[in-house]
């Protein structure tokens, strides 16, 4: 069986009009890092936090070799247990005996916080990284190296993932892993239970969170300990009040975030919040999972990925996507984020480093993926996804039939005005939900002395 052909919709749209030629100088890129690299040092910083775990081999799927040997090193942000499993495989898959690659795992909100000061000082030769503006950002300060000629070597991508691949100077520099759609998250036994049905319209989805409420459910699970998690809800609740291209243009600031349009959004998701799980500053999204789970909560907002912390009951977990809240704009755009591997700029052995990034690309590692996790979706078409479960399928499916896709906020946004300025925006909402004029206010200085600048 074939993967459904769902590229050439999913990647029509997947990188912004301002993306292709948004510069960013050093200055910027010294004011989005961190204060929490510190912490870690700058040398070294991500490889000397992470679990130096497998060492696989490489070479022999991935391209020609010389005879003598030599080590890699690969950061990986896959942390959780499933997909760190994987990863494992995957790296054990690249099998030859004259490379030794040690794997550096690092958990994911560790990597994501300090990838700036990561690349400056002494990255692994090859790691895990997003494509969009969190790709274009490295490549265009020169801490990223150039893949042109791995793509050369790779099938099953079309040029939608090419593109979405490709920095601002026309060079490729991400290869491809897995995508996923953000959706709305349910256990089917419980609704069917409780005559529970899905809601197509926002004022259907309050009523059904009343209803949970009376049934002594949390309605909507939520998480935003790490700070990303309520970027997801902010960009559903914005292309379904605004549409997509408006979201677009907020993201690269074509529009100021003082705009009504952007206060309608904090408007809408105030209204929602008393259905939310309360406390959401103390919670990571893998413990929101866990009341999906026991069914403690009735539904909740988040990535494919949620599916890792379900594994025992993937038969009984089902999705949809965000109903509508105006029928002008309808509910068919959705976020649905790629993942890949990028390598450094000054790699120990940049032709080895190709090798195995050919690996990872290629379909065996694809099926290595697939194989190994049952919870995403593996961008090569060329992968045998047979083993495909009907969720993953489905998840397949409304990619392909979603007419604009968003790589997600801290992905479609510059770096340094996610991390250091909507993170703390959103939660301070989320604190205070009642002061939206003063927010958006303050958003919109902010967002012009960084794209200013």
């Amino acid at each position: 069986m074939s993967r459904p052909s769902t590229e050439a919709q999913y990647l029509a749209s997947l990188v912004p009009p301002s993306a292709a030629s948004t510069g960013f100088g050093r200055r910027s890129l010294l004011r989005g890092a961190l204060a929490g690299a510190g912490f870690l040092g700058a040398s070294g910083l991500l490889a000397a936090c992470g679990s130096s775990g497998s060492s696989g081999s490489s070479g022999g799927a991935g391209g020609g070799t010389e005879a003598a040997s030599g080590t890699l090193t690969f950061g990986s942000n896959q942390s959780d247990a499933v997909p760190k499993q994987a990863y494992e495989q995957l790296v054990a898959g690249f099998n030859d005996p004259n490379i030794k690659i040690t794997t550096n795992t690092v958990d994911h909100n560790t990597f994501q916080e300090n990838i700036n000061t990561y690349l400056q000082g002494k990255p692994d030769d090859v790691f895990t990284w997003f494509a969009g503006y969190r790709m274009k950002f490295f490549a265009s300060q020169g801490l990223a190296g150039d893949l042109s000629d791995v793509w050369t070597s790779l099938d099953g991508f079309t040029d939608g993932f090419r593109k979405a691949c490709t920095g601002d100077d026309g060079k490729q520099y991400l290869v491809p892993a897995t995508y996923y759609p953000w959706a709305v998250f349910y256990r089917p036994s419980l609704w069917n239970a409780r005559g529970y049905t899905v809601p197509k319209t926002l004022d259907e989805l309050k009523a059904l969170c009343r209803r949970m409420r009376r049934d002594g459910l949390t309605p909507i699970g939520f998480a935003d300990k790490d700070g990303w998690p309520a970027m997801g809800t902010f960009d559903v609740l914005n292309m379904r009040i605004n549409g997509y291209q408006y979201h677009v243009d907020l993201m690269a600031h074509r529009v100021p975030w003082s705009d009504p349009k952007v206060r309608s959004v904090f408007s809408t998701w105030a209204e929602l919040l008393p259905y939310h799980q309360a406390d959401a500053l103390g919670r990571t999204w893998q413990e929101a999972a866990t009341g999906l789970q026991n069914k403690k909560s009735g539904m909740y907002l988040v990535g494919l990925f949620v599916t890792e912390q379900m594994t025992a009951n993937l038969n009984d977990v089902d999705f949809f996507t965000f109903p509508e809240v105006d029928p002008a704009i309808g509910s068919d755009a959705l976020d649905a984020p790629i993942d890949g591997y990028m390598m450094s700029a000054k790699p120990k052995d940049a032709d080895r480093s190709k090798a195995l990034l050919t690996f990872f690309g290629s379909k065996a590692g694809g099926d290595l993926l697939v194989r190994n996790e049952p919870t995403t979706l593996v961008a090569n078409s060329q992968t045998d996804v047979s083993g495909y479960t009907k969720l993953q399928n489905k998840a397949a499916d409304v990619v392909l039939n979603a007419k604009n896709i968003a790589q997600f906020l801290d992905r479609d946004t510059r770096p340094d005005f996610a991390s250091t300025v909507m993170i703390p925006a959103l939660q301070s909402f989320l604190k205070n939900p009642k002061e939206i004029e003063g927010l958006c206010a303050s958003l919109e200085r902010q967002a012009r002395t960084i794209f200013d600048s």
